[in-house]
């Protein structure tokens, strides 16, 4: 009975409450209604703001990232230049960030780098070496001094990138400062004297790269990983590891090495291409440092030939398919006409494949344009020692190339010469031991058979038509580097593309 009570109080209990529930639904309908409706347009406007806020950031960031990173942007040129030169008075400290920047920005992808592949119209298309390069803009040595940044070079777009120079020992090169700026004339002046941390480290930097690439494109992460792709397996030059480019590695003779010990010079010159030549394309031996005592010296007809035979001879033993081949980088100093043959003479005689003309210069050139007077701190910078670079050099750079370019034509007629003319003939005619009335045939000259010499223009090179002016004089490549300090990450593309817009100008 109670139960019953229980059960019947506790129905009347709920059926109120439910009613309550209902009249209280019914009297706030309209209130909660209207809460939705005012709230929904808020939380739907405060969602559609932080959409355009995030995309526009999104964008900004994507536009900004593609236009940092394209050497075509003015701001490399007009922005970073002039604020790495406040920040940093001291022009190799300057170095040393660009460097370690750029090698930082590679790593991570945020390099700068030519887009749109500019080159692909095949206007500037050169041949060298027997290599197809896709323009024929070079940077020079002394940019790269131990073969940190070769690939975030080749991203700015030069065909041929030089690094170095090496020597056997590590040296600490001349005491700092070394370095200055002569801001008014986009000019230098270093005496670095060969600062290097050793052929063993600069070939050590150089095999890693080439495991890397070696295993990024497949061929695993060993020895014979590595030697495939050094034999061309990748289908790519084994130094530059980049098709239609060239890799230019600089050795040089430790300080210490006596002067008048030629033997002892030639075994420095060796010991570094024992190391590095297996990863270059190019050995440049550089006898014309003007900072480096008594190295000038050996640009002389009977030691200059010496030390490229003994560099031709280590580089012909290199453990790979194709050889790389060997220049020469020569003094603009040494302009007489009688080193400047005997130079040549020694290219030939040696077997050397081409001469890079030219290098930092002792003298102090006139200021540009004709009667500028160069501000007093300037003036004084010019007192210091070391090899001047810059835009002054050219004019000297467009005769030496023509004055080389001439005198490497005309191949002697030696017996070392025809020797190795005669072994490169292909055809060789074969004549019966009783056929009567043939004529002798006479041996090949050099000239016809012998592959003409190589010439690579360095020295005030800083826009297009230079370029074209150096390449014009008898030169493959035109070189810059001091124009970069100063033109910034975007210097090459500018270059190529003034080149590309003068040769549309002259087919019109």
């Amino acid at each position: 009975m109670r139960q019953a009570r229980f059960a019947s109080s506790r129905e009347k209990a709920t059926e109120a409450a439910v009613e309550a529930t209902e009249s209280a639904v019914k009297e706030n309908a309209p209130k909660v209604a209207e809460t939705v409706t005012q709230e929904a347009p808020k939380k739907a406007g405060r969602g559609l703001k932080r959409t355009v806020i995030g995309t526009t950031l999104a964008v900004g960031v994507l536009v900004g990232y593609v236009y940092a990173t394209d050497t075509r942007a003015s701001v490399h040129r007009y922005g970073v230049v002039p604020l790495v030169r406040m920040l940093f008075p001291d022009a190799e400290d300057a170095h040393h960030f660009g460097v370690d920047i750029l090698k930082t920005l590679y790593k991570y992808g945020l390099n700068p780098r030519e887009r749109g592949n500019p080159d692909g119209d095949g206007s500037l298309v050169t041949k060298v070496f027997g290599y197809t390069l896709s323009n024929p803009i070079g940077i020079s040595g002394g940019l790269d001094k131990h073969a940190d940044i070769p690939d975030p070079l080749f991203e700015l777009g030069p065909a041929v990138v030089e690094v170095g120079g090496t020597t056997p020992l590590p040296q600490d090169g001349n005491p700092r400062p070394r370095v200055f700026r002569v801001v008014s004339q986009n000019a230098m002046i270093n005496r670095y004297g060969l600062n290097s941390k050793g052929a063993d480290h600069m070939a050590a930097v150089l095999e890693q790269r080439v495991r890397d690439f070696a295993y990024a494109n497949g061929f695993g992460d060993h020895a014979l990983a590595e030697q495939r792709v050094l034999n061309g397996e990748a289908g790519v030059p084994p130094g530059s590891l980049r098709p239609g480019k060239l890799l230019a590695v600089q050795v040089a003779k430790n300080k210490v090495t006596p002067d008048n010990d030629i033997e002892a010079i030639k075994r420095d010159y060796v010991y570094c291409v024992d190391r590095v030549a297996k990863y270059a394309d190019i050995l440049v031996v550089n006898v014309s440092s003007p900072n480096t005592p008594g190295l000038r010296d050996l640009q002389a007809t009977a030691p200059l030939t010496a030390i490229l035979k003994a560099v031709v001879g280590a580089a012909k033993s290199v453990d790979r398919t194709t050889k790389p081949y060997v220049m020469v980088k020569v003094s603009p100093d040494e302009d007489a006409d009688e080193q400047v043959s005997g130079i040549c003479e020694a290219v030939w005689r040696s077997g050397v494949d081409g001469v890079i003309v030219g290098n930092t210069t002792n003298r102090r050139p006139d200021a540009l344009p004709k009667g500028f007077t160069l501000p007093p701190t300037e003036q004084e910078t010019l007192k210091e020692t070391g090899g001047y670079s810059g835009p002054q050099l050219f004019d000297r750079t467009v005769s030496l190339v023509a004055r080389y370019r001439a005198m490497l034509d005309i191949t002697p007629n030696t017996p070392e010469l025809i020797g190795a003319a005669a072994e490169a003939t292909t055809t060789v005619t074969q004549v019966e031991p009783d056929t009567e009335n043939v004529p002798p045939v006479e041996p090949p000259k050099p000239s016809d058979i012998l592959p003409r010499k190589v010439i690579f223009a360095s020295g005030g090179v800083t826009n297009g038509q230079q370029a074209q002016a150096v390449l014009d004089a008898g030169a493959s490549v035109a070189m810059m580097y001091t124009a970069i300090t100063y033109g910034g990450m975007g210097t090459v593309t500018r270059v190529k593309q003034e080149m590309r817009e003068g040769k549309q100008q002259q087919q019109q």
